[in-house]
């Protein structure tokens, strides 16, 4: 059995009851990085095996895991914040699992490009949510493609790279396109930022930039 739990995002209290209780039943606790989930399973607790899954090792040890778990192993994946899979490590041990005819559960719970829509003010009825932009190869397809796209876009976003990428955004959607920046979401010091791209660049320009990103963009209209 393989169990997907998500991790909070900020506020250690953004845990579900259910998945404390998943993790404190397995029997290994596969974590992203092992000193950031030990934060949280120390908060709670929790004391069990932990092994480190991520995308540098994912290659070489899905299809180990799976036999441990063909073989009777109930096992837990936590990445460092939000939904395993959701631009973080899951993916090829999910395939694997499925492969061998084993259980994969995914809990609900936090996500951070859901808040970050939802609080942007920009049309949820239809959205896509892109990940992180390719660093080199493939930016430029891609955005060209994505400025004609008519549903809101969701990107994340590294606090070093923000501003360049709203100057990006700037180029392909245009300076008018509306857009929502959030940043620390469930932390004490969150922000949402609303406006225009330009509007926006020129407000983070002009400060310090800390914690993950979520950048909504609004889609094509017309």
């Amino acid at each position: 059995m393989l169990y997907l739990i998500p991790s909070p995002i900020g506020n250690l209290a953004d845990i579900t009851f259910r998945a404390i209780e998943v993790l404190k039943s397995v029997d290994l606790i596969l974590a992203e990085d092992t000193r950031t989930s030990k934060v949280l399973l120390n908060h709670y607790g929790i004391n069990k095996p932990l092994s480190p899954y991520h995308q540098h090792n994912e290659h070489r040890i899905a299809a180990h895991l799976a036999d441990q778990m063909r073989e009777g192993k109930q096992v837990a994946l936590l990445t460092d914040a939000g939904t395993p899979g959701i631009s973080d490590p899951a993916y090829l041990l999910v395939r694997a699992c499925i492969q061998q005819d084993i259980k994969v559960e995914c809990l609900p719970g936090a996500t951070a490009f859901v808040p970050a829509l939802v609080n942007s003010g920009l049309p949820m009825n239809a959205f896509c949510f892109e990940g992180f932009l390719p660093l080199k190869k493939g930016r430029h397809t891609l955005l060209t493609q994505l400025a004609t796209e008519k549903r809101t876009m969701i990107f994340y976003e590294s606090p070093m790279r923000l501003v360049k990428t709203l100057l990006l955004f700037m180029e392909y959607f245009g300076a008018e396109r509306n857009c929502s920046v959030s940043r620390e979401l469930s932390k004490k010091f969150e922000e949402n930022k609303r406006g225009t791209l330009e509007e926006v660049h020129d407000y983070f320009k002009e400060k310090g930039v800390k914690g993950e990103i979520v950048i909504v963009v609004a889609g094509l209209s017309g």
